[in-house]
């Protein structure tokens, strides 16, 4: 057949050609993503084109001045009605501008703005070379101890390239709890998760640590890519589509018109259980659930301690955000077949964050465990199925990251020769060396704990009386009981550092600029405004409750 055959063949099946519809975007409501990624762009530039000397302060005030405007947009959205009455299905499906996704964006921006101060932070480290130094390598593209490296050390230089990383990754975690198809689920993901990879490689001590942490972070991180894009691929198999709302209307057996390419697979229900089952497992893996919880620990002992800090808090809040999304606005019609897995895994990640973390003789293991214990405590709100268990989860999840930047913060100060001295032992008596740091921190410790007066109490009671309504009491019973055995290891590190004595030669803890003093402040008035007077927080966080469809 010859080629001008197959020409007009082609010609005649297409017809016409319509004229190409340009997408309608709603930029004033994408405006705290979009502030952040123009920010974020803008600080490749300056790395580009500003002399090394103006570097560090070009990037810091870029970096303020861009989360402020954003979440001062995410405030103007609220107030605009956004969240309750207005909210809609923006960007031609693709993200919701809806209560959740409001309160969510703008506790990543809160939260991050506080963590960017600990990046900021330069005078923890005696002055190396008439220079000061940060948490970040010299130059992270040398190899750890070879002559480049000593070069770029002796030479005072700074990795400034850790600003603009920290906005792209808050740029996808912004969207991450307000995607509203598949596939910018996806593209959130990777948005956010690349720049943490490279976050977690560029410490300036125990460099070789922080390297094995990002390649394990890497490795894993692209196996749950894999399996939430399988989960997609199935998904779309399913219903035809990577929308949210076709993909429940498809699962409701609401849809009436049906793609007859897709006629055969829509409505296998193989395809919808393992899709659904493969994304889970993507979100869970952020999340830090057990079993999907093998990287954190190791990454968070390896990454720089502010971008664990950092990492520790937003990067929960975005995935939480997306997980409730995806359970309460696409699968609702699974519920009884995703109650009991979720069951299962917060009991399984309650218990064993808790357990394991009794174990641990490293501050920032320990941490990571009391984080995996604390995913199980808001999977016990998500369980909950209920408008206050959104609630719960999105109050619980202000009050943990904000705990978390501050606890991350406050190991920072703690040093000796070889930079942070994270083993506990180096902890012993540090009350008495320095009475308000050990002050500060055990006030972290104990709203981790969930004694009252904290912030940590108020959002285990919100979550544990969302579960408890919901019929779900045995759950509770799990979580009080995994509260009390966490309970003994943060109420340990409290008693080692008043009522043992100073070792000979012990950490020295360092006086922070006004910078990281900002980031502790800002932790300590969180966690105790939101343990003494959360009524109105807790407000908040239930007007916001309400997905858009």
């Amino acid at each position: 057949m010859s080629a001008m055959a197959v020409h007009s063949l082609w010609t005649t099946a297409a017809g016409p050609i319509d004229k190409i519809p340009s997408p309608t975007i709603e930029y004033a409501q994408l405006a705290p993503a979009l502030i952040v990624v123009g920010a974020a762009v803008v600080g490749v530039l300056v790395e580009a084109l500003v002399p090394r000397r103006a570097r560090y302060y070009t990037q810091v005030f870029l970096t303020v001045v861009a989360l402020t405007a954003a979440f001062a947009a995410v405030v103007a959205l609220a107030a605009g009605g956004y969240g309750t009455t207005k909210a809609h299905i923006a960007a031609m499906g693709a993200i919701a501008v809806d209560g959740p996704a409001l309160f969510l964006q703008g506790t990543i921006l809160l939260a991050s703005l506080v963590a960017v101060f600990t990046f900021a932070e330069r005078r923890l480290d005696p002055a190396a070379h008439g220079n000061r130094i940060d948490s970040f390598a010299a130059q992270a593209a040398s190899v750890p101890g070879s002559d480049s490296e000593k070069a770029a050390v002796k030479a005072g230089f700074t990795t400034t390239e850790v600003f603009p990383l920290v906005l792209f990754a808050i740029t996808g975690m912004l969207i991450f709890p307000a995607a509203n198809d598949l596939l910018m689920l996806f593209i959130a993901l990777e948005v956010f998760s690349l720049p943490l990879y490279l976050l977690c490689a560029v410490a300036r001590r125990k460099r070789l640590m922080s390297q094995e942490a990002a390649v394990k972070y890497f490795l894993l991180g692209a196996f749950s890519s894999a399996f939430l894009l399988f989960g997609i691929a199935l998904l779309y198999g399913y219903a035809g589509s990577v929308s949210y709302a076709r993909i429940a209307d498809v699962v409701d057996g609401s849809v009436r018109t049906i793609d007859p390419a897709l006629a055969d697979t829509m409505g296998n229900d193989a395809l919808l259980l393992i899709g659904g089952a493969m994304i889970l497992v993507g979100l869970l893996f952020k999340v830090g659930a057990v079993p999907f919880h093998m990287w954190t620990p190791d990454v968070y002992q390896g990454a720089p301690t502010p971008v664990t800090g950092f990492m520790a808090a937003a990067t929960k809040v975005a995935a939480f955000g997306a997980l409730l999304r995806l359970l309460y606005v696409v699968l609702p019609g699974l519920r009884w077949d995703w109650r009991p897995v979720m069951w299962a895994i917060a009991i399984v990640t309650m218990l064993g964050g808790a357990i394991v973390a009794i174990t641990q003789t490293d501050i920032k293991r320990l941490l990571a465990y009391s984080s995996i214990a604390h995913a199980g405590f808001i999977l016990a709100g998500v369980i909950a199925a209920t408008p206050a268990g959104i609630s719960s989860v999105l109050f619980y999840l202000a009050a943990y990251s904000f705990v978390t930047i501050g606890a991350f913060a406050v190991v920072t100060l703690v040093r000796d020769a070889g930079g942070e001295a994270t083993h506990l032992s180096k902890w012993a008596g540090l009350g008495r060396r320095s009475p308000l740091v050990a002050a500060v921190f055990a006030v972290f410790l104990l709203a981790f704990a969930g004694i009252p007066l904290t912030s940590g109490f108020t959002g285990k009671f919100a979550v544990f009386s969302a579960a408890a309504q919901s019929g779900a009491g045995a759950l509770v019973v799990v979580g009080v009981i995994s509260s009390a055995i966490a309970a003994f290891f943060y109420i340990r590190v409290i008693v080692l550092m008043f009522f043992s004595e100073p070792k000979e030669g012990g950490p020295t803890v360092a006086v922070p600029s006004p910078l990281t003093m900002t980031t502790i402040g800002v932790g300590v008035a969180v966690t105790l405004v939101l343990g003494v007077a959360p009524q109105y927080f807790l407000d908040l966080a239930s007007q916001a409750g309400v997905f858009v469809r």
